[in-house]
């Protein structure tokens, strides 16, 4: 039985890791969030992590405040701290424990400005701070070497995260203003809520438990070494994929879309990010997995 140790073990991601690993009798899993371990006090992490001597570690911790990072040097720091050098902390841990190392970054270290899309090999040049401290951690991993996977995603969504600091999907967040607009009592009838959601920043949606699935494949199979691009298939806008979803949950929304300049964010977003799998096997379409997502969620 290997041991496999999953670090963000509440957020989205983690959560679908711990899931789908502990269906699997080959696997011990060990899920870690943050009152389980400080991972930027090396040391002591090191000594905690070196115990349970695992055969998988799995990073899916992240600093993901894109537009405080972009404003705040402070925030910046941070960044740089849990997605750069957190993970070649633990890239050169796991490789003294002859260990697989997966980690997970972003396609917004991409400009966007290519409009077929970007391969794995295709050459990064990240748009914001945030872009910047995911690509430094990348170029860390990649020089600690060993046994190890970067996973590129972009646009997460799944079951809500159980952890309190942690991020809320579009999905979700849409989802949201559905709810509101059906429990507005004071609504005439003839009216619908209305929305603007960006019809730009077009890239690829990722189910997060397709990508934990793909995750668990790609390193039973001891799949070569590197850069991975494991996202839903056919990319989307925002706009677009908020009509879809507002289609599926057959929920009376009027989607407007608007501009990414109408809707102004202190860090710039790459245009087009579409990430291109050429190295997987492609995982279904994102509209797929919105249905399942949907049939998962609480009744309002």
């Amino acid at each position: 039985m290997r041991t496999v140790l999953i670090l963000g073990a509440k957020g989205m991601l983690g959560q679908a890791l711990v899931r789908c690993y502990g269906e699997d009798e080959g696997y011990r899993v060990i899920g870690w969030d943050i009152e389980d371990i400080d991972v930027t006090d090396f040391p002591e992490a090191e000594r905690k992590i070196r115990e349970v001597s695992p055969a998988v570690i799995l990073n899916a911790i992240a600093y993901n405040a894109v537009d405080q990072c972009e404003e705040n040097d402070d925030e910046y720091q941070k960044a740089l701290l849990l997605n750069a050098e957190v993970p070649e902390f633990l890239a050169r841990l796991a490789q003294t424990l002859e260990a697989a190392f997966v980690h997970y970054s972003t396609d917004y270290v991409f400009d966007g400005e290519s409009e077929s899309g970007y391969a794995e090999d295709a050459l990064p040049r990240p748009l914001s701070r945030y872009g910047q401290s995911k690509r430094e951690g990348e170029e860390r991993v990649i020089a600690v070497g060993g046994i190890f996977y970067i996973i590129r995603l972009s646009k997460l969504f799944g079951r809500a995260a159980s952890s309190a600091i942690a991020k809320k999907s579009f999905f979700e967040k849409m989802l949201e203003v559905a709810r509101l607009a059906e429990n507005d009592q004071s609504r005439q009838a003839q009216d619908k809520t209305e929305v603007s959601v960006v019809d730009g920043e077009k890239s690829c949606f990722t189910y997060a438990p397709d990508l934990a699935l793909a995750t668990k494949v790609l390193e039973q199979h001891v799949a070569p070494y590197g850069i991975y691009h494991l996202v839903n298939a056919d990319a989307a806008t925002w706009y677009e994929a908020a009509q879809e979803l507002f289609r599926l949950a057959d929920v009376s929304v009027v989607v407007k879309p608007v501009a990414p300049e109408a809707l102004p964010r202190p860090a710039r977003r790459p245009r087009c990010s579409e990430l291109l799998n050429t190295k997987f096997i492609p995982l279904r379409p994102y509209t797929e997995a919105l249905e399942e997502f949907l049939k998962q969620q609480p009744e309002a």
